[in-house]
C-alpha cells in the first residue's frame, strides 16, 4: 500500500505492529535516515539494539546472499516484544530477496524495514511494496518540517508554551536549514528549555541556532542601516574569510534597503509596512527594521538604493580595476554616514 505523505507522518509516528513491513525511499539520505531512525525508535522502543530484536542487513549482501534475509525474518528472538529486519540501502537487485520474504511473511515474524534512494515508478522495489496487502511503501522528499512535525517534537521534548511568531520562526528556519540540521537545532532547543517553563521565546531560538554566513551579512547591514560606520571594516573581512564575495554582498545590501523602502513608504507607516512584509518578520529583527525604516525615511532610503544600483553596476563593469571588496566597503560607509544625516 502506498501512504500519502498525511498518512505518512501518522504512521512513523505510530506504526502497525502486525504490517509485513514498510519501504522508505527518496533522494535525500539524512531524510530517510531521520524516518527511519523514528519508525523503528516508535515500533521496537529504545532497548531493541541491546535485546537483540533488531537486525540490519545491507541491501547489497541479498544479491549475494538472498536467503540470509528470510533466515533474519524467521529467527525466534531471546526477548520478547517486536522484532524487525532493517535492509538498508536496496535497489532492484535486492527485490528478488525481498519478494522471497514477503511472500513467507506470517505473522510473528520480524517486520522487515527497507530504505533505498530515490525510486522511479516503475521500479520492481517499488511496485513489491505498493500492491503488497500488508505492507507500505512512501517517498521522502526535500519538504521541510510541517507544522505539525515540529509541533509533535517539541511536544515529545516537553515543550508545549509555543506562541505563533515562535512557531512561525521555527518554521522559517525549517526551510533554511537541512534536515539533520534543524534537528541538531531542535535537540538544542529543548535542552535550552529544559526546568524553564516560560513560553518559547524569539530569543530563545536564536541562542541555540547555528551562525551563518547569512547571519554574518545580517550583521553587516545591521551596522549599516544603523549608521556604526566604524564597524563595517571588520566584519566586511569576516564576511570575505567566510567566502563572501563583493557582488553578493552588494545584492544583499540592496535587498536589505529595499525591504526598508517597502515599509517607509508603506501609506500607514513603517510599522504596518513591515507587517505587510512575505517572508512575515517577528521578534526583535521586526522591530529593529521599524526603526531603521523609521530612521531613514523614504528619501534618504531611495538616495541609498541609487548608491547601491551604482555599486553594482561598477562592479560588473568590464573597466572596473579596483578591488571588487573595496568598492563596496566604501559604498556601505557612504551608506552609513548618509544615515546620520
Amino acid at each position: 500500500m502506498k501512504l500519502s505523505p498525511r498518512d505518512a507522518n501518522g504512521y512513523f509516528a505510530k506504526p502497525d505492529a502486525d504490517s509485513t513491513g514498510l519501504l522508505i525511499y527518496g533522494a535525500d539520505a539524512m531524510r530517510i535516515a531521520l524516518k527511519r531512525q523514528q519508525i523503528l525508535a516508535a515500533l521496537l522502543g529504545p532497548t531493541a539494539e541491546e535485546e537483540m530484536r533488531l537486525t540490519r542487513i545491507m541491501g547489497a549482501d541479498l544479491r549475494k546472499d538472498p536467503a540470509a534475509l528470510l533466515d533474519a525474518v524467521k529467527a525466534v528472538g531471546f526477548f520478547p516484544g517486536t522484532r524487525a529486519v532493517f535492509v538498508e540501502d536496496a535497489n532492484d537487485n535486492s527485490a528478488p530477496a525481498l519478494s522471497a520474504a514477503l511472500d513467507d511473511w506470517t505473522p510473528g515474524d520480524a517486520q522487515i524495514i527497507v530504505t533505498a534512494g530515490a525510486l522511479k515508478a516503475s521500479s520492481k522495489l517499488r511496485k513489491m511494496f505498493e500492491s503488497h496487502r500488508n505492507a507500505y511503501a512512501v517517498g521522502i522528499y526535500d519538504d521541510p518540517p510541517s507544522r505539525a512535525e515540529i509541533e509533535k517534537i517539541l511536544s515529545d521534548a516537553g515543550l508545549t508554551n509555543i506562541p505563533g511568531d515562535s512557531m512561525a520562526a521555527l518554521g522559517n528556519l525549517a526551510r533554511e536549514l537541512g534536515p539533520g540540521d534543524f534537528t541538531q537545532t531542535m535537540e538544542k532547543l529543548t535542552l535550552y528549555k529544559r526546568g524553564d517553563s516560560t513560553p518559547l521565546s524569539i530569543e530563545d531560538i536564536e541562542a541555540v541556532a547555528p551562525r551563518s554566513t547569512e547571519a554574518a551579512l545580517d550583521d553587516v547591514l545591521n551596522v549599516v542601516a544603523e549608521s556604526r560606520s566604524g564597524e563595517i571594516g571588520p566584519l566586511i573581512q569576516r564576511l570575505q574569510s567566510q567566502g563572501t564575495t563583493a557582488v553578493s554582498l552588494c545584492i544583499g545590501a540592496t535587498r536589505h534597503f529595499r525591504t526598508l523602502y517597502a515599509a517607509a513608504s508603506h501609506p500607514g507607516g513603517a510599522t504596518e509596512g513591515v507587517g505587510r512584509l512575505r517572508p512575515p518578520v517577528f521578534g526583535p529583527r521586526r522591530d529593529r527594521i521599524v526603526r531603521q525604516a523609521q530612521n531613514w525615511g523614504a528619501p534618504k532610503l531611495e538616495t541609498a538604493l541609487g548608491v547601491l544600483t551604482d555599486t553594482d553596476l561598477q562592479l560588473r563593469s568590464a573597466g572596473q580595476t579596483a578591488p571588487a571588496m573595496a568598492v563596496v566597503e566604501r559604498a556601505l560607509i557612504k551608506l552609513a554616514m548618509l544615515g546620520k544625516l
